[in-house]
């Protein structure tokens, strides 16, 4: 029992920054989300199923657009396939752990939680129960927030505060922050083109979907060609 509380404490000691960052962040999604028509339950029904800061936004942005399902649904889960690699690469920390364990732990799996489990395990020393905690930790973080945005954002005039432009500034601050080379600016620019001609030329949201996965193949193949060559992405 003392065991599993340490664990428990370690897990939360390192959950707090992140917990910390979460709040606002969440907060601005369900202000977006109240503004684009959704009520608390389905914000927090989305934080639940979805649990991904990322496509949430993307999501609430088509939803205010008129979006269809089918667009909104295969957009995020394109946004959400590095889960998968995320999941696989700390797959190796959990040998002989249950499927059921496994699953709960991966449901919590975040861009956050992930960087954070991945230095403290080859660190050496962290638990499961540790790492499980701080997922579940910054889980209950993120619904909260977004559900208390909801109730915040009726408060808020439409538009009041450069609310409009918030969504939009929080992805180019996001895209500003993912330049980091040669490689990660070119697939910007690529994706950029390949919104636009697929804007003009595609119906509804699909241009959504086909800049995303022709500009991250695009990145992919660069960034494999500048290895084999010896060059620095």
């Amino acid at each position: 029992m003392a065991q599993t509380f340490d664990c428990v404490k370690e897990g939360m000691k390192a959950a707090w920054p992140i917990c910390l960052g979460y709040f606002p962040i969440g907060l601005s999604l369900g202000v977006l989300a109240q503004k684009g028509g959704l009520l608390p339950w389905q914000v927090g029904l989305m934080s639940i199923v979805v649990y991904a800061g990322g496509s949430q936004f993307i999501a609430v942005a088509m939803i205010g657009s008129g979006a269809s399902i089918p667009a909104i649904v295969t957009t995020t889960f394109m946004v959400n396939l590095r889960h998968m690699l995320m999941s696989s690469a700390l797959a190796v920390h959990f040998p002989g752990v249950s499927r059921r364990f496994l699953a709960l732990f991966a449901y919590g799996l975040t861009d956050e939680s992930f960087a954070v489990n991945m230095v403290r395990f080859n660190r050496g020393g962290w638990e499961r129960q540790s790492a499980l905690t701080l997922n579940q930790a910054t889980n209950f973080t993120w619904f909260v927030s977004t559900v208390a945005g909801v109730y915040v954002g009726q408060f808020i005039p439409s538009g009041a505060l450069g609310i409009d432009y918030a969504l939009t500034g929080m992805f180019i601050c996001l895209l500003v922050f993912q330049l980091r080379g040669p490689v990660f600016v070119a697939t910007a620019l690529m994706a950029a083109f390949c919104s636009v001609v697929a804007y003009l030329w595609l119906p509804g949201n699909a241009y959504v979907i086909v800049a995303s996965t022709v500009a991250a193949t695009a990145g992919f193949m660069l960034k494999r060609s500048l290895r084999h060559r010896g060059g620095r992405p």
